[in-house]
C-alpha cells in the first residue's frame, strides 16, 4: 500500500489522540488538559508529526521526525534522527507495518538527510519492536524512563540498502 503524508492538521491530531491500541496498555480515562497538551505536541511545526494517509484518503496513521519522538531517560547523544510512528488499530494485523515504515524513513531521508535512523520503542510493544528489527534496526540500549516503563532504543543506518547495498544494518 502507498501511503501520502502531510504535515498533520488539527482534525487529524484528535483523531491519532483518541487511537487505543488493543495490544498495548492505555489509561482508561484521558483528562483535557492532557488531550491540550498532546494536541500542542503534534500541532507544534518543529515536532515534525505528519499525517499518513492511504489511497482512499483515509487517515492511516502518522509518524514524526525528532525530540518529540525522544522518551525521557534515553541517552540522545549519538547524532541520528528519531522517528516515531503509529498505524491507525483498525489497519494492525494486515501487513501494513514494513511498507508503512519504509515510507517513513524514505520521508525522513528526503526532508532531514540523516546518516542513522533512531526509534525508542516500550519493550513491552513486542509488535513495533519486530517490525524495527526486519527494517534493520537493532538494540542499542535500554532503560527505564521517569515513569517506571522500560524502553530500547534502536538504531540503523538512514541509506537504503536497496540503493546502497553495502549499507547493512547495525
Amino acid at each position: 500500500m502507498h501511503f501520502t503524508f502531510t504535515p498533520i492538521a488539527e482534525a487529524e491530531a484528535r483523531a491519532v489522540l483518541a487511537w487505543h491500541y488493543p495490544h498495548l496498555p492505555h489509561a482508561s480515562e484521558v483528562d483535557a488538559s492532557l488531550v491540550a497538551r498532546g494536541l500542542d505536541a503534534l500541532l507544534y511545526p518543529p515536532h515534525n508529526y505528519y499525517a499518513a494517509r492511504d489511497p482512499t484518503g483515509g487517515l492511516a496513521g502518522f509518524c514524526c521526525f525528532g525530540e518529540d519522538a525522544q522518551v525521557p531517560g534515553g541517552d540522545y547523544t549519538l547524532n541520528a534522527l528519531d522517528i516515531g510512528l503509529g498505524l491507525h488499530p483498525a489497519l494492525l494485523g494486515r501487513r501494513l507495518g514494513d511498507p508503512f515504515l519504509t515510507q517513513i524513513l524514505a520521508l525522513g531521508r528526503l526532508h532531514f538527510v540523516p546518516n542513522l535512523f533512531r526509534a525508542t520503542v516500550a519493550t513491552y510493544n513486542e509488535r513495533s519492536l519486530r517490525l524495527f528489527a526486519r527494517s534493520g534496526f537493532a538494540t542499542t540500549q535500554t532503560f527505564t524512563a521517569p515513569n517506571d516503563v522500560c524502553f530500547h532504543l534502536l538504531v540503523r543506518l538512514a541509506a537504503d540498502p536497496q540503493r546502497h547495498p553495502g549499507a547493512a544494518p547495525l
